[in-house]
């Protein structure tokens, strides 16, 4: 069948994309941004069609000649992303009924009882699932709970909970039941659902093998992992917000997205039905061995997809403001060039090694609280890390960067994400000199917004001279002192 995958560039539609691919379907994918898609292994099998969910416009083409259309967006993370989301699935069924698509495959989330108040996460979900079902396409909703998958923000959140807390307060929700479900569980129904018959129009609940409580999701984790069991204290009075900000202060995923996800952990996530093993009759992987799994990739840095891939906007299609074509406003520029007695190859690797648990080799400390900061006015602070030590690509996250363009061996362009009055951007090259060296040149970009913008820079420019000097310095030193053929950043200079 000839399938279109929305959200290609997240967690979910990431790791669907080849897996239609591999069942012998066509698979187009639709992006805002074709660049995005760009340096993914699968790129090359896929047809990119560049559009908005929000621009109904844009739909049409992107639709036309699709069998099978997954919905695998939302805006969670933006304070009007309930708005979004419906705006989204309204022009998305109505582009897909004139198209005349097949089917329409919906990932959305449990359904709270009747009696309860859903949280705005959830609500939103169901309100998507409603506007589909209601589309005169049939339409396969499956509602799933916590994914338990490497990289996965809900993954995520109970790893670095469990890893870095051995005794901890928590909210009442660690006592309610879930059933999460192993990411490859979700992947296969996701799959299946493509082979509905035409007359099935509803929703389904998926679940894994195992009904826990967070708290004893937690121990499960800890067990599996190796650590000693948790002393998990239960304090009622611990609201969903605080607990929001907890999780914020404690694991990489930042409070705008923590917020709606913690505040649907409120409510029991317990698949009522398991129709869905009609079409798909596997047995789901149980909690311990889904963990197993998910650590298994991350050990050998075998992750797929995060779930920060996904973030932020396609701000790759604006132009660099230092580019010559560009025009209007101040730009601030603070640019570092170093003759280094390496090969360019050596020198590449040193930069296309940088972020996460490689630091950025200039004043650790520095960097830390720049990130503790953003933190803590609701930024994404240092600790999304990255998706793979060595190796990069165009549109994920590092750091609080995101990459915004990279040409092995010659250019790596990151865009900042973190919290700032203006839009920054750091640039670093490798070019041979033509004596068996080559040289380094490294450029931070500032574009300031308003006063702020202009205060700010003024603000951090005392501290440009050791931080950025000291990086270029140590990049250099680091590609110099490289062991020949290392495919990684261990043993180099941190500061």
């Amino acid at each position: 069948m000839r399938c279109l995958v929305t959200g290609a560039t997240g967690y979910i539609g990431g790791r669907l994309a080849p897996r239609l691919l591999e069942a012998g379907h066509d698979v187009r994918c639709l992006t805002r941004g074709v660049g995005r898609l760009r340096d993914v292994p699968w790129a090359s099998r896929v047809e990119v069609a560049e559009g908005d969910l929000n621009q109904a416009e844009t739909l049409t083409a992107a639709l036309e000649g699709i069998d099978v259309a997954y919905f695998l967006v939302h805006s969670l993370g933006r304070k009007d992303f309930e708005t979004l989301d419906r705006q989204a699935a309204e022009n998305f069924a109505r582009a897909a009924k004139a198209a005349g698509v097949s089917r329409i495959v919906y990932l959305g989330g449990p359904e709270p009882p009747e009696e309860e108040r859903p949280s705005p996460h959830l609500r939103s979900r169901a309100d998507v699932a409603r506007i589909l079902l209601a589309s005169g396409v049939p339409t396969a909703v499956l509602r799933a709970p916590v994914i338990i998958g490497s990289g996965s923000a809900s993954f995520e959140m109970l790893r670095y909970l469990t890893e870095r807390l051995p005794v901890m307060v928590t909210p009442r929700w660690v006592s309610n039941r879930i059933q999460p479900i192993a990411v490859r569980d979700v992947l296969r129904y996701l799959i299946a659902a493509a082979d509905l018959p035409p007359e099935v129009n509803r929703g389904f609940d998926v679940g894994g093998h195992d009904v826990l409580t967070y708290a004893e999701m937690m121990q499960g984790y800890a067990h599996v992992a190796g650590l000693r069991k948790r002393v998990i204290v239960p304090l009622r009075p611990l609201s969903p917000w605080l607990s929001a900000h907890w999780v914020g202060l404690v694991t990489p995923v930042p409070n705008a997205i923590a917020r709606p996800l913690v505040a649907s952990l409120i409510h029991e996530a317990v698949a009522h039905e398991d129709d869905i093993r009609q079409y798909s009759p596997d047995e789901p992987l149980g909690f311990e061995q889904a963990v197993r799994v998910a650590l298994g990739k991350i050990r050998d840095a075998n992750v797929e997809t995060r779930w920060s891939n996904a973030a932020g906007g396609d701000a790759a299609a604006e132009p660099l403001p230092s580019d010559p074509d560009w025009s209007g406003g101040s730009i601030y520029v603070d640019e570092r060039t170093r003759e280094v007695k390496a090969p360019v190859e050596a020198l590449w690797r040193v930069i296309e090694g940088v972020g996460g648990d490689n630091g950025w080799y200039s004043f650790p400390l520095a960097w830390s609280v720049r990130g503790w900061l953003d933190r803590l006015v609701g930024g994404v602070g240092l600790r999304r890390g990255r998706r793979d030590r060595e190796h990069l690509r165009v549109g994920e996250a590092l750091d609080w960067w995101r990459v915004e363009e990279i040409e092995p061996g010659k250019v790596l362009r990151l865009r900042a994400e973190m919290r700032v009055p203006g839009r920054a951007w750091l640039e670093m090259s490798a070019a041979p000199d033509g004596n068996g060296g080559s040289v380094y040149r490294q450029r931070a970009i500032f574009l300031p917004r308003g006063l702020a913008g202009h205060a700010y820079w003024a603000s951090v420019l005392p501290f440009h001279g050791f931080i950025f000097s000291g990086m270029a310095r140590n990049i250099a030193r680091g590609a110099e002192t490289r062991p020949t053929g290392s495919g990684t950043t261990e043993g180099l200079p941190a500061t």
